[in-house]
Formats: structure tokens, sequence, C-alpha cells
């Protein structure tokens, strides 16, 4: 099965379950696979139709229509495999005595997400900076692994949003219209690659809001619709949840997800974030940054064989260290109001649960976090 075949069952599922919102996504995904205008025209025709019809009971036929139509058109148009589009090698960037990234080694594929991770002041930045051109290296070399014209279209190919964006003018859509003719869309696909774009972030409602109507996280929206026009390699986002709740953080994480992973255009994302847990559950690979310095989470969970898990609890240190013993407790740290407990890699979650229940030791929080990043910042 390919991997359209797979998330065309995807939606196909979701769409028994009559996920409507979701099933919405995934079809403007698909539309704008097929770089087809008669596909955008059919599309938009629908979601003008749904503005005014949502509670219709013909949604879900017309949903049907839709995607079977697409399945015809793409499942004969070629898939582009995940490769590796930048390799960065010994990376260095030096700014003074007191602090230095790297070195960076790193390997960023296309339809991948990585995660940068790591407390404030640590390189994060610098380093998305660093890839898309901003900042040159004081050593090391970033290999660009695409075909580029020349400076100007190497930078159109790495799109950095910052955490904080500039102010612009006029309306929403308007900028979004002018943005797609700077980028080789034509004049008769323009507004209609603009309008599946904001549907597909959320943004249809806001299309005639200014820089001030919109929201931190709706500008971060607006900054993500506006790269996304520019067809670019790669994403470089620099902390796109520190706005955002936390259902807004997973709807925002999701869609990143779906973007990188076309089967027809994939991309590569590489985010900055401290909202770990969520981080590593959407990210491919994820890097830690500690005073510059990397660290890679896959690479140091097989040297470290150690099974770590942090919880919270009324017991004394003194009794958990007595009770925990049993199962071959090595260490127990106390980390602000969590305690982190580190076994035996052949210690399992499910042993360290019996072993709760069996000697009466209350939990109000548990997460192993023997393959996180969070037991970087406890060290």
């Amino acid at each position: 099965m390919t991997i359209f075949e797979q998330q065309l069952a995807e939606v196909q599922e979701l769409l028994q379950f009559e996920n409507y919102p979701q099933v919405i996504k995934r079809i403007i995904d698909f539309t704008l696979d097929t770089e087809d205008i008669l596909h955008y025209k059919e599309t938009i025709a629908f979601l003008n139709w749904y503005d005014s019809n949502h509670e219709s009971p013909e949604v879900k036929e017309k949903l049907v229509d839709l995607l079977n139509n697409l399945k015809l058109t793409l499942g004969s148009k070629e898939i582009k495999p995940h490769q590796t589009i930048i390799s960065i090698n010994e990376l260095k960037k030096v700014y003074n005595s007191n602090f230095s990234l790297g070195p960076i080694n790193l390997d960023i594929k296309s339809g991948e997400i990585i995660g940068l991770v790591g407390e404030n002041g640590n390189g994060k930045t610098t380093l998305l900076r660093s890839i898309c051109g901003e900042l040159h290296p004081t050593s090391g070399k970033i290999n660009y692994k695409f075909d580029y014209d020349d400076l100007y279209d190497l930078r159109t190919k790495l799109v950095y949003i910052p955490q904080r964006t500039d102010t612009w003018r006029g309306s929403m859509y308007e900028n979004l219209e002018f943005t797609a003719s700077c980028y080789g869309y034509k004049p008769e696909e323009n507004n209609l690659v603009v309008d599946l774009v904001i549907t597909r972030l959320g943004l249809r409602k806001f299309r005639s809001y200014n820089w001030k109507g919109l929201s931190s996280g709706y500008k971060m929206r607006f900054e993500l619709a506006r790269m996304l026009l520019r067809k670019p390699k790669i994403l470089l986002i620099d902390e796109p949840l520190a706005n955002l709740d936390i259902l807004a953080q997973q709807t925002v994480l999701d869609d990143f997800r779906n973007i990188a992973n076309s089967p027809f255009r994939p991309i590569a994302i590489v985010l900055s974030s401290q909202q770990l847990y969520e981080v590593e559950k959407t990210s491919n690979q994820v890097v830690f940054l500690k005073q510059g310095v990397q660290r890679n989470l896959v690479e140091d969970t097989i040297e470290e064989k150690h099974f770590i898990v942090e919880f919270e609890t009324a017991e004394t240190i003194s009794v958990l260290n007595e009770k925990l013993n049993k199962i071959g407790l090595l260490s127990l740290e106390q980390n602000g109001g969590t305690l982190i407990a580190t076994f035996p890699i052949e210690i399992s979650i499910s042993m360290f649960m019996k072993t709760l229940i069996s000697e009466q030791i209350e939990v109000t929080y548990l997460r192993n976090i023997t393959n996180s990043t969070r037991r970087f910042f406890v060290k």
C-alpha cells in the first residue's frame, strides 16, 4: 500500500464517522496535490456551499464524490520519496567567549518533522537562522541537496518564520494574493489557491482582517499560509506553539504533520518549541540543545540503557526508596514538584505500575520519559 493509499484510507475512515472538519482539511490537501485548476474549482464550490449547508444530509455524499474524483487523478500521479534535502556537517557558530553553537551534525529529509528543544538561550533560533542562510557559520558546512538557480532562489526555498512576525498592511487576503502573484501562480489560479490555503489553515472567516485584528496565534497561521504559497523545500519555524492554547497546539501540529507528509509535495519542517511532549509526539526526530551542544534523542537512548519515569506522589523519599528498591531502583531525584526514578532498562512501565499498586503508592501524575528529551532537562 502506497502512502497515498494509506492516507486515503484514513480519510475514508474519518468520513465514515462523519468527522467532516478533518475530512475537509485532508481533501484540501489532496486538491492542492493535484495542481489542477478544475479540481481547485470543484473543491472551492463545495466549500462555498458548505458555508451555509454544513448540517445538510448531502454533506457526506458531496465529500464522497470529491474524494472519488481526487482519487482518480492522484492514483496515477508519481509519489515522491522522502530524501535528504539538507545535510549539516560539523556546523559551529561562535558569537563570543560566552556562547557558541555546535558542532551540529544533522540530516533533514523531505516529508519529516524535526523538533528542536532546549531551554531559552541554548541555540535553537541560531540553528534555524543558520539553516535558512540568515547567519553564516563560523565553521562547518551546510549542504543543500536540491536544485536552485541562485542565492535568491535558494532563500525562497528556505522559509523561516520567526516567533515575532513583522507588521503588514491591508487585509490578510490581499497580502496572500500578492504573495501568490510573486511566486509563479498563474492569474487564473491565484485566488483559487489562496482560498484553499486559508481554508486549510482555519483562516477562511478572517480573510478581510488586518494585522491588528488577528490574535498572535492567527498571525502565525497567516505567516504559515504566506510561506506555503512560496512552495518551499523546508519550513523553519521558531516557537510556533508559544501563543496557542493546548487544543490549538494539537491542531497546528496535526496540520504540520499532514502538510509535511504529502505524497506528492513533501516538505521538511524544523520547529523549535518548549512544548516537549507535544513536539515529541509529532516529530520524526528530536534534537536537544544544551548550551549550544547537540544531543539526539535516539542516540542517547541507545547509550544510556535505563528506564526512567517521572511521577508525583505524597509519599516521602525514604518510603519510596524502600518500596521501589524491590524492582531495582538506581536513583530517585527530586526536580521541582516531581520525582525522577531511574531503573535498569529491563524494567517496563507495566512493571512499575504493578509495583505502585502492590506497594499502595498513590500517584497524581505519571509519565515514562525513557525516550523523551525531558530526561535532558533534569540532569
